[in-house]
Parts: structure tokens; sequence; C-alpha cells
């Protein structure tokens, strides 16, 4: 696991600035620790820190061929790197390490662009092809790794594996796209292909991007999706057999490992079914850990050590105060751009413990995702079935009246707070699904934002990012498109990247096996209604692990990884928020409304309205400018970001 960046120069072979690239590569310094290096010719340079985690010795990148003419930087892990060697060196490649970063560069050698259809793995990787004077820039399917990438006005490319790196070249600009605050405001983060600055972007899950000298900077391409091709017709007894075959070799494949191992254990379904794969295919105990909470209504750690029990794991847990707030400013640093999940907190914590005790963990992450397990994927088909019985046509007025009159009731029982049903119901499955994943939906942005901004937003809603995908969705079925739209937006952009950030911040590497490729394509191609059936989402899933759980792991309500919010900025972060959200230098942004801002605050204080993840999504809004120096923290002055037209 490690750091990457790099500078390319477009036009020609210019001489690459070793300090600046030495900068670069340091600002990234906690993703590798353990060693760094740089490699510098005409026209490219590349930086790498490393975590080491395979070949501990041998590992050092950045890593050639046999010639040199072919030169990798690579963040990851392949998993099939073994199998995959064997095949190479019957075709004739010669290897001089036993790490898994050579079998790409050979691999490349093999077959070009086309080697990331071999590999099997969480990856981003660049390589320079001196002989095709080509740089080659590729990401994971499901975008475990991130990429981030740079077109500057003198004709270089950069690139880095976080924004920070990027940021620290002198003719990058900050200026502020108003596209990615509309997104960043309704989904909690800024989805990629887009960051909240202009000048830089994301490279796509499972798309590569090719360059080469002299010629301009080209679109990137897809080499995967997520396929939802239908099986041919299984019972459910054979998919139970199945999906436990395939879910205990995806885990099994995610074990290799020369550093100590272990895996994060919340107590909820998907976590404790990875540890009991993982107990069945390991000599001696899995490591665990687990934080609980001082508040009851939010701890699960009784459910983790019923795990552990059970398969007698050597087990770590901590508890963690329920108002652990004081990672804002620290959160803040780490994503570079605003980024508005408050499980970032306990995600952070939990990384920590586990640093203590292993080098790699597994996850859970992914199941919810791929067996429709959020309950806003019941609400969806709900609402779905609804929509299917009235044409748009007499449901946009008649919803769409219901849900402008309803009264926003946040403090009545949830069977009565009907407006945001009645608003999607109002619309097509994708806005609809839209609005009911929205931090803050489009009644709120538009009150949130200033005119002045609203018009240089142009007309643009966020939920474009949504269409856009469900536009080349490779499945029309209902309950499939919002799993895609999942895997496309919440997936890589808040849960992959919540975890990448806050793992490396403490030299930890974080591996998710319900998200290895093969499995997914599985998977996706299972009929939905062994998915979710009568509301009772990942219903095969938790069949096939009646065996492995006791039905107080698999049944009872989920939970999730959630804090106080609402209640800490009503008490100790009141003041804190306030200050934030009425920041002089905040509000000269000229980004939002003044007025709305202070009703949402006096409202949210008095408890006659929940504006919880509003104004959380506002408070980390300013840090994120106080930590990249475009605006001042509450009471000093600052220069006003700049929003580009």
């Amino acid at each position: 696991m490690c750091g990457i960046v790099g500078i390319f120069d477009m036009q020609g072979s210019r001489p690459i600035d070793r300090e600046l690239l030495h900068r670069m590569n340091e600002s990234q310094f906690h993703r590798g620790p353990v060693e760094g290096d740089l490699h510098l010719e005409p026209g490219l340079g590349f930086g790498h820190r490393r975590l080491s985690i395979i070949a501990l010795e041998a590992g050092l990148q950045p890593l050639f061929n046999e010639d040199e003419t072919i030169a990798l930087v690579f963040n990851g892990e392949i998993y099939n790197f073994r199998e995959l060697r064997t095949e190479l060196q019957g075709l004739g490649h010669v290897f001089r390490t036993p790490s898994d970063s050579e079998t790409i560069v050979h691999a490349y050698e093999q077959w070009g662009e086309a080697c990331v259809n071999h590999l099997r793995g969480m990856f981003a990787f660049a390589i320079w092809d001196r002989p095709q004077q080509t740089l080659f820039l590729a990401r994971d399917r499901m975008g475990i790794k991130p990429m981030h990438y740079a077109a500057l006005p003198d004709g270089t490319f950069a690139f880095g594996s976080e924004l920070k790196s990027l940021l620290t070249l002198p003719n990058i600009t900050r200026d502020i796209d108003p596209l990615a605050v509309e997104e960043y405001f309704a989904y909690g983060y800024v989805p990629e292909p887009r960051t909240i600055f202009t000048s830089a972007r994301k490279l796509l899950p499972g798309h590569t991007l090719s360059l080469r000298v002299g010629q301009p900077l080209p679109a990137s391409k897809q080499y995967w999706d997520v396929p939802f091709i239908p099986h041919a017709a299984m019972s459910e007894r054979e998919i139970e057999a199945e999906l436990v075959v395939r879910l205990r070799e995806a885990v099994q494949s995610h074990l290799i490992s020369d550093v100590p191992l272990g895996a994060f254990l919340s107590g909820g379904v998907d976590s404790s079914a990875v540890v009991a794969m993982m107990a069945g295919v390991t000599e001696g105990p899995v490591n665990t850990c687990s934080i609980a909470f001082n508040n009851q209504a939010f701890d699960e750690s009784v459910y983790a050590r019923q795990v552990a029990e059970r398969y007698k794991t050597s087990h770590r847990s901590e508890t963690v105060d329920k108002d652990d707030y004081g990672l804002i400013d620290t959160l803040a640093a780490l994503y570079d751009e605003p980024y508005a999940d408050s499980s970032a907190i306990p995600t952070y914590r939990v990384c920590q413990l586990a640093r203590k005790n292993v080098t790699v963990a597994l996850s859970g992450d992914g199941g919810d995702e791929n067996f429709a397990g959020y309950r806003r994927h019941r609400m969806a088909m709900g609402e779905e079935r609804v929509r299917s019985l009235l044409p748009l046509a007499l449901r946009k007025p008649v919803f769409g009246l219901l849900g402008a009159a309803y009264p926003k009731a946040d403090w009545a029982p949830r069977v009565l707070r009907a407006k945001t049903t009645f608003e999607a119901l109002a619309r097509d499955l994708t806005e609809g699904y839209f609005h009911g994943v929205s931090v803050s939906n489009d009644r709120i942005r538009a009150q949130l934002f200033s005119n002045g901004f609203k018009q240089r937003l142009q007309g643009y809603r966020a939920v474009e990012v949504m269409r856009g995908y469900a536009a080349k969705a490779p499945t029309d079925d209902p309950l499939s498109l919002v799993q895609y739209l999942d895997m496309k937006t919440y997936l890589p952009g808040d849960i992959l990247t919540k975890v990448d950030r806050a793992s490396m911040a403490h030299a930890l590497e974080v591996r998710v096996p319900l998200l290895d490729h093969k499995f997914v394509e599985w998977v996706s191609g299972l009929p939905s209604g062994t998915k979710l059936r009568n509301g009772d989402g990942k219903h095969i899933f938790k069949k096939a692990l009646q065996p492995y759980l006791s039905d107080d792991i698999l049944y009872r309500k989920k939970q999730g990884f959630s804090i106080p919010l609402s209640e800490w900025l009503r008490g100790p972060l009141l003041d804190t928020m306030r200050r934030a959200v009425l920041n002089p230098a905040l509000l000269d942004t000229g980004i939002f409304n003044r007025s709305y801002l202070k009703q949402m605050v006096d409202e949210h204080a008095a408890g006659t309205k929940d504006h919880g993840t509003t104004l959380w999504s506002v408070l980390m809004f300013d840090a994120f400018l106080r930590n990249n120096g475009a605006a001042g923290s509450a009471g000093h002055s600052a220069p006003a970001v700049a929003v580009a037209a």
C-alpha cells in the first residue's frame, strides 16, 4: 500500500523539477512511511511512498522491466499475482523481485493497456512506456484506490494518490468549481470525476487514461463495468451454497500478506461474514478489532464480542466517547476537499485502533451495495410500486402538491414524515432515488445558495450525475438500477474514500473482499428478488450465512456506523457550529444565503427542525476552506474563495 505521484511533460522532454516532485511525494508521507524514492528522466518524474505489505525487502518503486524501458509506480495489491507470474514466466518474462508490483510491469509488456483485464485486486498505477513515449494510468474496477490528476497551464500533466499532492504545485489554481459545490451539498461528497477545484479531476473507477507526448489530453476509457447479466436458473439452495463458496474464495484471496493481518468487526452482517470466512481458512486466531460507544443507542460492541467469542478471535475493543468531535480539522486536512459523512469520525478511530496490532485489515464494505441492504433500497422499491400504478403525468401534479403542502415534521414518528416520500413519488425512479439520498435536497439547496451563486450554476443540478449513470446502466431492473447508482456514486465517492483516507492516515491497509470484482460480477447476476424480499434486504446473503452467524447478527435492525450528529449540533458543538456557519469569511465567498443559514441555525438550536445533516455539511465546508487557505476561521480575516464562473 502506497502513495504515488508524477509529473509528465506533454509537449516534449523538458526537465522535471526534482524539489517539486519531492514535495509532492512527501505530502503523502503518511501513505507510505517505510520508504520512498524518486525517478527522473527528461520529460518525466515519478515519486513513490511505500508501506511494505508483500516482499518487504524487494518492493521499492519506481520499478522497471529488464531493459528499463518500462517504469511503474503503483498503489494497491494484486491478489492473483502468483498465478499471473507463473503465466508470464511461461511466456518468457524474467522476474527480478517476488513483489506483486513487478507483475504489472510484465503484464503491460505482454498485453499493453489490456493488462488491466488480467489484474485482480485494488490498484491505481502509472506506467511510463519510453519507446512509445506514453504515460498510462489505470484505476481498479470498483474505485477502491484513488487517482487524482491535473493538466497544468505550462503543458505538464501531474497525478497523485491524494489531491493534496497536486496542491503542492505552484501553478495549479484553487478556483472552486460551482458544479462541485452543488454536488457536494447534494451528496455530502464530490462525486467522480469532479474534484472541488476546476483544475483537478479524479480518474473514474474501471477506467484508464493514456497520454502521448505531443498529443492533447484524451478522454479516459472504461475497461470494466458491473455486468448485471442474469445467471441460468438456480434454486435458492443452490444460490446459497455457491454464494458461500464464492465468498470464502474472495476472502481467502485477500489474505496474502507478509505483515500482521486482521479484520474490522463491527457486529453487523458484512464484517461478521468476513470474519467467519477468515476463521475457516486461516491457522490460528483471527485478529479482530471494534470500537464501542459510551452511548447504547450507537453501540454494537456486544454483537462484535458475540462473533469474536464464536470464532475465538484475538479481539480488541476500545470505547470512544460519543462526544468524540475533536477531529473536524483533522478530517478536513485528510480529505482535501469537503466531505460530510460524519461516520468518518468512528472510521478514523477504528483504523487507529487496528493499526496497534496489524498492518492489514479486512472490512465488510460493499455488502449493502451488492445485496440491497440499505433502507433507501426498500424505500425506493416501495415508491416504485406506487409509481407503477399511476402515470407520471398524474403523479407529478398530485404528489408534487402533497409534497409542497405537507409539513417537514422532523420531530414526528418516521411513519408521519411523508413529505420526502410525496416529493419522491412526483419524480421518476432516478430522480426520486437522488431525492431520497440527498443530504440536502433540491428544496433546501434552493434556499441555501445565494442568488448570485445560483446564476453561476446556470441551472445545473446534481441529479445529472445519477442521470448520466442511469442512461448507461447495463440493467433496466429497478432494484439493480439503484444498486448500480450506488456503486457509481456513493460507494467510491463516500465509502471507499472514507476508508482509504482514514486508514492511510494511520499507515494501515484496508482490503474489501466483498468488492472483489469476480464476486461482484456473480452477485450482480442474481435475481433482485433474492436480494430484497418482503422488505428484507440481503435476503439471500443472510440465508446463506445462517450456519455461520446467529439470528441476532443476521436479523436485528440495521444500525450503521453512526454518531449523534443532530444532538452534537444542539449541544456541545452548538457554539462551534454557529461560529462556522455564520463565519464572515464563509459568507463572503458569495455561495450562501446568509438569512437562510441563520434561520437553520436558530431552528436547529431551538429543536423546532432538524437541520443536522445540512449544518454539518456547511461546517465541514468551512473546515475545508480554512485548511486550504481559502477562508479564515470564525473571527479571523482571510481572502474570499474564488468561485469559477
